[in-house]
């Protein structure tokens, strides 16, 4: 199995930047797609970002799209998630996610982090 723990969450203005981090222990990391997922309140988790094995193909949700960038050490089994221009509608809980293919939808995630909250206030 693999085991994700998340760091970086907390609370910053609009417009500032924060760095998630996803350690992961376990089999095989490099071969798995990674990504993030983030749930507000009332809300349907949803799709933020993903990363190849290589982490040369990446996609994005359009809501994140040239504010967001994804990156991955496989070296250090870690991926990033680097957070600029941060609006308050980015407020969610955020989710580390690996998953063996590339059908990256979460009802297919195998593997799934604690979460951690991200504030953004006006």
């Amino acid at each position: 199995q693999v085991h994700l723990v998340e760091s970086g969450g907390g609370s910053v203005q609009a417009g500032g930047s924060l760095r998630l981090s996803c350690a992961a222990s376990g089999r095989t990391f490099s071969s798995y797609i990674m990504g993030w997922f983030r749930q507000a309140p009332g809300k349907e988790r949803e799709f933020v970002a993903q990363i190849n094995w290589s982490g040369r193909s990446t996609y994005y949700a359009d809501s994140v799209k040239g504010r967001f960038t994804i990156s991955r050490d496989n070296a250090k089994n870690t991926v990033y998630l680097q957070m600029n221009s941060l609006k308050p509608e980015d407020t969610a809980v955020y989710y580390c996610a690996a998953n063996p293919s590339n059908l990256f939808v979460s009802k297919n995630i195998q593997y799934w982090g604690q979460g951690t909250q991200i504030t953004v206030s006006s």
